[in-house]
């Protein structure tokens, strides 16, 4: 039996909705959440999800900006805008959209950002919160900043009815963005977790053993099917440009025949880390709305 699709478009719209109710109470007592996002340089993607961004701020009731900056921008021009933009009281969320040119140092960009409008959780005083905290539950409950794609991809699992406690998952990949902080929220929610890279031996034995599976490793199709036992829970994080069009990490048409769950590609894992940068913002202005009280 082919694997049950988990679509995140489904599950995005599920908790944009959840959100627009906050938003809604949130201008009711004066606030409106508003999100800045910054783009140094013309890279077609990043254009297409900076814009993507925009449109569902509009759909939701969030103010937004967008900030486009010419390739060439100094460092110190752009460390300037995010110096307005953290004294902007329009502005509860911050996104310097990565990669930036090579002249411009991204740590001291994303360093520069205010912790408190840091949405994308990239800041060295979220990331330390954020690993210090063992239960996911008092993650949720201090309203910490979660790095939107991996949040995303919890919320895709628990939304799907999917037991975390006690399971084996395997991590392939150990990025800042996405490796390592899915093992701190697996690990938070119970799992026992094995993170995999491009140095580790017997993966295709590893990856036997994994009750989920999270492939953010960036190769088409890398992941078969006889690397996966039956009945695993496979999110997939990778968006691989081909000939053939956007393919992920997985080798969805094999995987998802021995699969009891599968994320798709395009529609899986994309759409949840816009919607978890939204759920940041929201977020943020209800921690300046408490302050306003």
């Amino acid at each position: 039996m082919a694997a049950k699709i988990i679509s995140g478009n489904e599950v995005g719209e599920k908790i944009r909705e959840e959100l627009k109710e906050e938003i809604n109470s949130l201008k009711g007592k004066g606030v409106t959440p508003g999100l800045a996002t910054v783009l140094v340089g013309d890279d077609p993607a990043s254009q297409v999800y900076v814009r993507n961004k925009g449109r569902a701020c509009e759909k939701l009731g969030i103010y937004s900006e967008q900030h486009n900056l010419p390739r060439d921008t100094e460092e110190t021009k752009l460390l300037e805008l995010i110096a307005g933009l953290n004294e902007d009281p329009k502005i509860h969320g911050i996104l310097v959209q990565l990669p930036l040119p090579k002249h411009i140092d991204e740590s001291k960009v994303l360093y520069a950002i205010d912790p408190s409008k840091d949405v994308d959780g990239f800041h060295p005083t979220n990331v330390g919160l954020f690993f210090t905290e063992k239960n996911f539950e008092d993650m949720i409950g201090k309203q910490l900043f979660l790095p939107c794609t991996p949040h995303g991809c919890i919320e895709l699992l628990q939304r799907s009815g999917v037991e975390l406690s006690g399971k084996d998952a395997v991590i392939l990949g150990r990025s800042n963005i996405v490796g390592k902080p899915v093992a701190l929220l697996l690990m938070a929610n119970n799992a026992t977790v094995t993170i995999c890279h491009s140095r580790t031996k017997d993966l295709d034995k590893i990856c036997q053993k994994a009750d989920v599976l999270v492939a953010a490793i960036g190769k088409p199709k890398f992941v078969k099917a006889d690397m996966v036992k039956e009945g695993v829970v496979v999110i997939d994080v990778g968006i691989n440009r081909t000939e053939e069009g956007l393919v992920g990490d997985v080798d969805f048409e094999a995987v998802k025949e021995k699969a009891s769950m599968i994320t798709p590609v395009p529609g899986g894992v994309g759409p949840m880390t816009i919607t978890m940068l939204l759920a940041n913002t929201v977020k943020s202005a209800k921690r300046t709305e408490k302050m306003m009280a």
